[in-house]
């Protein structure tokens, strides 16, 4: 029954998994079917059905050494810190792909202004050549130390996810608070610490520099400073505790559009019998520059895979109104799920 590659080596228990789960199939026992997919996934493999036949395959790219560096093949395979007590003030992570100039930026703003107490974390995304160019090897990275220290590199082996990709880097974490910087932010002075110090408040659960408002969960607008629904994800700031508590990032968030309103619901999500927590957009010394993440991505492509991410919204919260920080104008965006998308 089963169509394997020759080079392809599976466990037997998984291979014994897929040949039972054909066997339900067959007999219309549809309920242990599922079960044992879902037995087959959480061990990291795939079954494709090809009409009677199957075929197993590995969920993510395998991990691979080059040159004295491990690149990941799923967000998973990064050795965790999670697990730690906390070692640094705030972490802040930022993603490497395409664009080794804004990357370039970024770390120089930091450099300048980072208090002690700050690690930075950059996941290389499946880089391009002048991207992986631009971090350098690992004998020599290609910039200097922020905060007193190099900044962590996590590499992957092919590309991930969005989410994906902010988990690798997530799981890397020692500080306290963990900031999720684009690399169009250019920070101007020390963002990190009033990022830090609104999060002492314990009624808060996210902060950062843009925020979004919405009427009615469907409708998002870009809000001024002070409380709103939810932030936008070019900087958002949170607790390690709280991602401990209610992540990893939902992975199948693989385009960035709507997950920094899903992750800010998650976030102040007490409950429907609880008060929410707040989420709080606050003045902080960054500029603001154009941002790539749609770059390469065909307009009705951006907006396809947008809609599909705020349906996950949708969901989850679309009957959660008290969620809503308050009444809200009118929204100017349209369609759902472009207010998390840039100018």
């Amino acid at each position: 029954m089963t169509d394997q590659s020759a080079q392809l080596t599976v466990p037997p228990h998984i291979e014994d998994c897929a040949r039972r789960r054909a066997e339900a199939r067959a007999a219309r026992a549809f309920e242990e079917a599922d079960r044992l997919r879902a037995e087959i996934e959480a061990a990291g493999w795939k079954v494709i059905d090809q009409g009677l036949r199957y075929r197993l395959e590995p969920m993510h790219p395998p991990d691979v050494e080059v040159g004295g560096r491990v690149l990941y093949g799923a967000s998973g395979s990064v050795p965790s810190r999670l697990g730690d007590p906390p070692t640094a003030t705030a972490t802040v992570v930022l993603l490497a792909d395409r664009w080794p100039d804004d990357l370039t930026r970024a770390l120089d703003g930091l450099r300048a202004h980072a208090p002690v107490g700050t690690q930075v974390v950059i996941v290389a995304n499946d880089p391009t050549p002048e991207q992986a160019d631009a971090l350098g090897s690992v004998v020599q990275p290609r910039f200097g130390p922020i905060a007193g220290a190099s900044p962590e590199q996590v590499w992957a082996s092919a590309p991930l996810g969005h989410a994906a990709a902010i988990n690798a880097g997530i799981r890397r974490a020692a500080g306290e608070v963990i900031v999720l910087l684009d690399t169009s932010i250019e920070p101007t002075g020390d963002l990190v610490t009033p990022l830090v110090e609104t999060l002492r408040d314990p009624t808060i659960a996210v902060v950062g520099g843009w925020g979004l408002r919405s009427p009615d969960l469907r409708h998002f607008d870009e809000a001024g400073p002070g409380d709103v629904d939810a932030l936008e994800g070019w900087m958002m700031a949170f607790r390690r505790a709280d991602f401990v508590a209610r992540g990893p990032l939902d992975e199948h968030f693989r385009f960035h559009r709507n997950l920094d309103i899903w992750w800010s619901l998650v976030l102040r999500d007490e409950g429907p019998e609880a008060p929410p927590r707040r989420a709080l957009a606050v003045d902080v010394p960054a500029a603001r520059h154009a941002a790539r993440g749609d770059t390469g991505v065909a307009e009705p492509e951006r907006e396809r895979l947008a809609r599909r991410n705020f349906y996950r919204i949708i969901d989850r919260f679309g009957a959660r109104r008290d969620l809503l920080s308050e009444p809200a104008p009118q929204s100017r965006n349209g369609p759902p799920g472009k207010g998390s998308a840039p100018d």
